[in-house]
C-alpha cells in the first residue's frame, strides 16, 4: 500500500499521542481534515483550525485546496511529508 509521512507536533502530537504515521496515499489535500477527524473525533474543532500544513517545504492552505479554474486540486502522493504545525509564539 502507497502512503505518505504525516508529523504532529505539540498539540497536535498531544492530543493523538503520535509524532508521527504513515496514511495511505494518494490523498486529496482537500480531504486532509476530514480523514484525519474520522481517526480523531474533534480533531479538527480542537486542534486543526488553528493549525499550519505543509507538504513538504511548502506551507499549503487546505482550505484553499480544491484546485485552481482548471479543477486540478492538489493531491497528497506516495513519499510525501506533510506536518501539521500549531501555532508559535515568541517573546
Amino acid at each position: 500500500m502507497a502512503t505518505f509521512q504525516i508529523h504532529y507536533f505539540s498539540i497536535a502530537s498531544s492530543y493523538i499521542n503520535k509524532n508521527t504515521e504513515a496514511l495511505p496515499a494518494p490523498l486529496p489535500l482537500n480531504r486532509l481534515f476530514d480523514t484525519l477527524e474520522s481517526r480523531y473525533p474533534g480533531i479538527r474543532e480542537k486542534v486543526l483550525q488553528s493549525c499550519g500544513v505543509s507538504v513538504g517545504d511548502e506551507y499549503v492552505d487546505v482550505d484553499e485546496a480544491d484546485g485552481n479554474k482548471e479543477g486540478e486540486g492538489r493531491v497528497i502522493q506516495a513519499g510525501d511529508e506533510v506536518a501539521i504545525i500549531p501555532p508559535v509564539s515568541s517573546g
